[in-house]
């Protein structure tokens, strides 16, 4: 084992490159959890939630929780009106992170961020998903037209009015066609549903 000091400037030196780490993943890399809670008593190290650590000074962003989520929830995807928020495509400010994990993986319990789960099938979870460093963290956030997609096909868990939304600012912005919709809304069986609405809204948009 490295001697503390030595581990105290890897540490450091991880989380100036990563943004945010696990304990499991610090002590892979050699650092002791006690140079950890040493770090975090000299206020060089923050642990904003259980067994996740940064740097104190690091400047949060203001899509923090979504990094966060990303560092505890490996295989999680930031969805539903999280991922309309972040492609400012909604107003609501969500009380909790959604994000979709596999319908047959462990549901993890953690202390923050307020976390929000759907299932996806496996495939969902690689389709329509984009990757975006924040705070150092590479975090997987549906695209637009996956994420108005899967607001109508959740419609009864954020509402319709906030797929409507999505789908109007969507269009409105351009961050997606109708085809996108169309593509997207086929892979999850839904067009029949949504397809008046597109139409709808690309004649006014037209």
């Amino acid at each position: 084992m490295s001697s503390a000091a030595t581990q105290r400037t890897h540490a450091i030196g991880l989380l100036k490159s990563r943004g945010m780490l696990r304990q499991m993943d610090l002590v892979a890399e050699g650092i002791a959890p006690e140079t950890l809670a040493r770090l975090v008593r000299d206020a060089v190290v923050a642990r904003p939630a259980r067994g996740l650590y940064q740097l104190s000074n690091a400047r949060f962003e203001a899509a923090h929780a979504l990094a966060a989520a990303a560092v505890l929830v490996p295989k999680g995807v930031v969805c539903l009106t999280s991922a309309l928020q972040f492609h400012e495509l909604t107003l609501q400010m969500p009380s909790s992170l959604w994000m979709a994990i596999d319908r047959a993986a462990w549901r993890p319990k953690i202390d923050y961020p307020r976390v929000r789960f759907v299932r996806f099938p496996e495939l969902a979870l690689a389709e329509g998903i984009t990757r975006h460093r924040i705070e150092g963290v590479d975090v997987p956030i549906t695209d637009p037209a996956r994420t108005i997609v899967d607001c109508f096909r959740y419609r009864a868990k954020v509402g319709l009015d906030v797929a409507m939304e999505g789908l109007r600012e969507g269009l409105r912005r351009r961050r997606c066609t109708p085809d996108d919709l169309w593509r997207a809304a086929r892979n999850a069986r839904i067009w029949p549903v949504m397809r008046p609405y597109v139409e709808a809204m690309a004649t006014d948009a037209a």
